[in-house]
């Protein structure tokens, strides 16, 4: 490893050499690490977060290859490559049109001619060894997914390559293949609500920084130019090393030099984090300006309080997409007012929700409570708030199917935070109390 820039880490080392492979490469860690001069388990650990960056894949019996690292801008979509992946099959035939999307798949449990309705271009028909089923799906622009681990006939494929449409064979049977889908389906569309940092940064067109080198007039220029009041401060090798802002230079003279006076060892993000957490990051640093830096700690962009929250925001308006648990647990809730209008929330203690015993999980109890005060929060202030603390008493057992009514009461309000006491009953017995501490993301 002679010759290379020593501050740079040998893992560092490892994932841009990977990154320099060319697509299709296989990877062998034992050879990954003969080549670089590096132990086995180092040559391991690059390989495992070269694969959570989405240049690596490991595909059964083929092993590590280098892929190119898909966009961001994931689609509610899959295609016919991903179908093979999320059932784990093989491609018996038009492995061309691997890259197509499908728009509905069509189980094949009828006959032909009841079939051939439901079957159209774009569409991805699971049936099991019906050779005459997967001809008239691909003669219809259909994909077929061949179920139970059967093949299909030398006519079939041939013809699956002349139409560049894919025949996958798939050891799993019809039912189980069709709920992998339908979870990588929901998956991918949570992930899609999911806003990350990336998705601020590309939209921005350029970075506005100022070296050490840089003295409080330069501050003042790219001030006055840009119309921010918060920048951050890189060495030579573009690595952020602080951040200055009004507050720091406001009674500093224009000749004096940036590096004494800007907070050093600033709190950075990365591409990957979520607004959420950025958005918690800000709360519970008291800052509005966070750093987007690359692994190299090397500056990429920066974000704002203001532009995390409008994100936040724009996503909230958008129709609801995919359901993670925390939604399934609060969709069977309804919001309901006493004649004070005093907001409160009545529900059903559904099967999912319970324990081995029958009553319900302490998790569970825990969520709802939470999701109650920031709701309440959120009426009574209009601002948007995230948990600092709870403390939560467990008084007595509920059981499944039971009614349950949730009164988050505000016990003190201001523009930083907020403090509730949340009782939840069934049949005006008390189940459970929690008292919460939040803080407000909004206030800046």
């Amino acid at each position: 490893m002679e010759g290379r820039d020593e501050s740079v880490t040998k893992h560092e080392q490892l994932l841009q050499h990977i990154e320099h492979l060319k697509i299709g490469t296989k990877i062998s860690v034992r050879k990954l690490a003969k080549a670089m001069g590096v132990s086995e388990g180092t040559a391991y650990r690059a390989v495992k977060e070269a694969e959570n960056l989405g240049i690596v894949i490991t595909k059964e019996r083929i092993g590590t290859v280098r892929v190119e690292k898909k966009p961001r801008n994931i689609s509610d979509q899959l295609t016919f490559g991903d179908v093979v992946d999320i059932v784990e099959g093989h491609v018996l035939g038009g492995g061309e049109g691997l890259d197509k999307t499908l728009h509905k798949y069509v189980i094949g449990a009828m006959k032909i001619d009841a079939m051939a309705r439901y079957i159209d271009a774009g569409s991805l028909l699971i049936i099991g060894n019906r050779d005459n089923a997967h001809s008239l799906a691909l003669e219809q622009g259909a994909g077929v997914l061949v179920t139970g681990g059967f093949g299909t006939s030398r006519e079939v494929k041939a013809l699956a390559d002349k139409l560049a449409l894919p025949i996958i064979s798939s050891r799993h049977d019809t039912f189980t293949v069709a709920s992998m889908i339908n979870r990588a389906i929901f998956d991918r569309l949570i992930k899609k609500k999911i806003m990350l940092v990336e998705d601020i940064v590309a939209r921005k067109p350029r970075v506005n920084m100022l070296k050490a080198a840089s003295n409080i007039s330069d501050f003042d220029e790219l001030s006055l130019e840009t119309g921010n009041q918060h920048f951050p401060v890189v060495d030579e090798w573009n690595r952020v090393i602080g951040i200055v802002s009004r507050k720091n230079v406001e009674e500093l003279s224009g000749d004096q030099p940036i590096e004494k006076c800007m907070t050093r060892h600033p709190i950075t993000v990365g591409l990957q984090t979520s607004l959420a957490s950025a958005a918690q990051i800000m709360v519970w640093e008291g800052i509005d300006f966070l750093p987007v830096v690359d692994r190299n700690r090397k500056l990429v962009s920066s974000v704002t309080r203001r532009e995390v929250l409008q994100a936040m925001r724009d996503v909230r308006n958008q129709p609801q997409l995919g359901e993670t648990f925390e939604h399934l647990m609060w969709n069977g809730f309804a919001e309901e007012r006493d004649a004070e209008g005093k907001l409160f929330f009545r529900g059903m203690i559904t099967p999912q929700m319970a324990t081995d015993l029958g009553t319900i999980s302490h998790g569970v109890l825990t969520s709802l409570m939470s999701q109650a005060g920031l709701r309440a929060a959120k009426d009574a202030s209009g601002m948007d708030f995230v948990v600092d603390n709870i403390t939560t008493y467990f008084v007595r057992p509920v059981q499944i199917e039971n009614p349950v009514v949730i009164l988050p009461v505000v016990l003190e309000m201001s523009r930083r935070a907020c403090k509730l006491e949340i009782m939840l009953t069934y049949q005006d017995l008390l189940i459970s109390k929690a008292v919460m501490a939040l803080q407000s993301i909004d206030h800046a």
